[in-house]
């Protein structure tokens, strides 16, 4: 058995493998009427081409817990019973296949309301769907993006109690996994960094401070989430700042408080919460971060970015780096990567009847 293809169990939940899917937003679903935020025919296709491909975890893309914490008007989001129901047949194929499903609950704060990448990802007003984006403090991502309103605390209670909605319905349908967007400068990103974080009250300052809406968030969270079923929580593990951002040292002492409040996983990447960086790239190169967890606390970890070959994926795991790694454009490029790499290594993954002759 290889460390690729070694089951992986947290809490009832057992994955067949550790080829995991992670959330990548296809920006497919209508931006307005009763069809608002739903999956489509396209998300369908997208998520089970990688579940007959051998995947043992995917992570359905970031969906949106509001309306306004959608990253783009296309994007996914389970605020209502009609998206519960289109993300159930999701599931429910994903599930015949031997996959484990899972969804990232997300709000994009000062990073919502843009448009689809492919159409330069500019913000967009009310003339293009678009609304007034919020944030734990009125200071714009980038000179594109406008300056946000500041949550209220009020507010924030009620985006905390839209999460634990967002995760019923989540179970509603079909999930058997949740995980928590803290990540690449979205709302709870924004919250923990003192470089997006100026406030002054009990939300703001502080490490304490800072880090209260994500664990606010993830207690919701967990409390409506069964106790069986895992949750985890991403976080971008550095800003790539010299000084005056969240830090590697902050993610380790987070992933500790996390732990403590029912979290099951880190999953580990990094950047998106600062404009203009300069972040070296190359294969692996977040890997690092989620090793440094993995050996300074209990929390198990998951590895992404820029993992491509088998060789390094199995490496990864072998070295006790991580306990799963997350492919993501190379899941784009070949959806049948699991598949390929058991060939390769010996391992065994499920494969449908009707594509037993590819074997």
């Amino acid at each position: 058995m290889t460390a690729l293809f070694e089951p992986y169990t947290l809490r009832d939940v057992t994955i067949p493998n550790r080829v995991w899917m992670p959330p990548m937003c296809q920006y497919s679903a209508a931006p307005e009427g009763p069809e608002t935020g739903v999956p489509t025919d396209w998300h369908f296709a997208h998520y089970a081409a990688r579940a007959t491909g051998g995947t043992g975890l995917i992570i359905v893309e970031a969906t949106a817990v509001s309306p306004e914490g959608r990253i783009s008007p296309y994007d996914v989001g389970i605020w209502n019973d009609t998206q519960v129901e289109a993300f159930r047949r999701i599931t429910r194929f994903l599930v015949s296949q031997g996959t484990v499903p899972a969804i990232q609950l997300a709000h994009a704060g000062r990073k919502a309301s843009t448009d689809r990448p492919w159409k330069g990802g500019a913000p967009v007003g009310p003339d293009a769907h678009g609304w007034e984006s919020v944030a734990p403090s009125p200071i714009a991502f980038d000179d594109r993006h406008p300056v946000p309103a500041e949550l209220t605390v009020d507010q924030i209670k009620d985006v905390v109690g839209q999460f634990a909605a967002a995760a019923r319905r989540a179970l509603a349908a079909g999930f058997e996994i949740a995980e928590i967007h803290g990540a690449h400068g979205y709302l709870i990103n924004e919250f923990l960094s003192p470089h997006s974080n100026h406030r002054t009250d009990a939300y703001g300052g502080s490490y304490e401070n800072r880090t209260r809406f994500a664990l606010e968030v993830v207690d919701a969270v967990r409390e409506v989430w069964p106790q069986d079923k895992p949750l985890f929580f991403r976080v971008s593990a550095t800003e790539w700042l010299d000084e005056g951002g969240w830090t590697a040292d902050d993610t380790v002492r987070f992933a500790a408080d996390l732990r403590a409040h029912g979290v099951d996983l880190l999953d580990v990447s990094t950047g998106g919460n600062a404009s203009g960086v300069r972040i070296p790239t190359g294969p692996g190169y977040q890997v690092p971060f989620a090793a440094r967890v993995k050996q300074e606390t209990t929390l198990p970890v998951a590895a992404v970015g820029l993992i491509t070959d088998v060789e390094q994926a199995e490496k990864i795991l072998a070295n006790g780096e991580a306990d799963a790694v997350l492919l993501g454009r190379e899941l784009l490029r070949n959806p049948s990567w699991a598949r390929q790499a058991a060939r390769e290594l010996g391992g065994e993954v499920r494969v449908p009847d009707q594509y037993h002759r590819s074997v």
